[in-house]
């Protein structure tokens, strides 16, 4: 006979094991899943586009921001996290990235929202290459799972474009 020392271990390590197995298959049921998100941001205003005193380029901005991302929850999906880039290209920098907004979305429920909002975070080029310049606003988001790996994705939205004098 063994005794309960031995017992208790046989019976602990046969139950990690098995959660294991059961995490291990709930992180990849995640890959059957083909999200389909979409967004939509319009540029409502420009606040204000200027030359700061050291020389570098500001702007701020009045954006209409919607999605559905409602496709990219799971039954395994703790949380999102999504935030609004701005792209664009210098001649010292082929991408630059700044970013204007971020969320963190908690639930399937506030997946699919409209926020009209200036920019969160203050856009600032180091130079002044951005007058007249064409840029992309890329919604990017990370899937945080409960068990798992994260993944990340975004949608570019391209076709905006700085004015050509400071305001």
């Amino acid at each position: 006979m063994h005794s309960f020392g031995y017992r208790l271990n046989g019976l602990l390590t046969f139950s990690l094991t098995i959660l294991a197995i059961m995490c291990a298959i709930t992180s990849l049921s995640d890959n059957l899943n083909t999200p389909s998100p979409s967004a939509e941001i319009q540029i409502m205003n420009i606040n204000w586009f200027q030359k700061q005193p050291q020389g570098n380029d500001e702007v701020s901005l009045t954006m209409n921001i919607s999605a559905d991302l409602q496709s990219l929850f799971t039954w395994n999906t703790k949380q999102l996290f999504i935030f609004v880039a701005a792209e664009y290209e210098t001649p010292k920098n082929s991408l630059n990235q700044v970013s204007l907004w971020d969320a963190i979305i908690p639930a399937k429920e506030h997946a699919k929202f409209w926020i009209h909002t200036s920019n969160k975070y203050r856009f600032v080029d180091q130079g002044n290459n951005l007058r007249g310049k064409e840029f992309n606003l890329t919604l990017h988001w990370h899937v945080m799972p409960k068990t798992g790996k994260m993944f990340a994705d975004k949608i570019v939205l391209t076709g905006y474009s700085f004015p050509e004098e400071y305001r």
